[in-house]
C-alpha cells in the first residue's frame, strides 16, 4: 500500500506500513455487537459491559482499557507491543491498555472478544 506523505511527516502508523486504526466510535460499534453488550459510563469516558461486567471502557480518545484473563494478556502485548501495554498500576489486574493511534484493530477486536468472553460466564 502507497501512502502520500508529500508536505507532511508521516505518522508511526503509516511508517509501520497500514493506516487503519480504531477509533473510540469502532471500540464502541464493536463491543455493542457482542452479545448482551451494554454501553454505559460518560460521554466522554464511555464503557462497555455484559452482565454489568466491565468489558473495555475508554480511559481517553486514544486508550482503552480492556478486561482479558492474565493467562492471555502476555500474548496480547507480544502480539503488538507498540500497540498494547500494562502500566505498573494494572499489573495485579485483568486488565490491558490498547493504544488505539498505534495498535491493530484485528488485535483490539481479539482483546474485547477475550474480555467479553470472560466476563459473560
Amino acid at each position: 500500500m502507497l501512502i502520500r506523505t508529500i508536505g507532511r511527516r508521516p505518522s508511526p502508523t503509516e511508517v509501520r506500513g497500514y493506516a487503519a486504526r480504531m477509533t473510540p466510535d469502532e471500540v464502541g460499534e464493536y463491543a455493542e455487537s457482542l452479545a448482551q453488550v451494554k454501553r454505559k459510563g460518560t460521554e466522554t469516558h464511555p464503557a462497555w459491559y455484559v452482565h454489568d461486567r466491565l468489558v473495555v471502557r475508554m480511559a481517553d480518545p486514544t486508550t482503552a482499557v480492556v478486561r482479558v484473563p492474565l493467562s492471555e494478556r502476555d500474548a496480547l502485548v507480544e502480539t503488538d507491543p507498540d500497540g498494547f501495554g500494562v502500566p505498573p498500576r494494572m499489573e495485579a489486574h485483568h486488565k490491558v491498555e490498547a493504544y488505539l493511534d498505534r495498535a491493530r484493530p484485528e488485535v483490539v477486536r481479539t482483546a474485547i472478544r477475550l474480555a467479553w468472553e470472560m466476563q459473560r460466564r
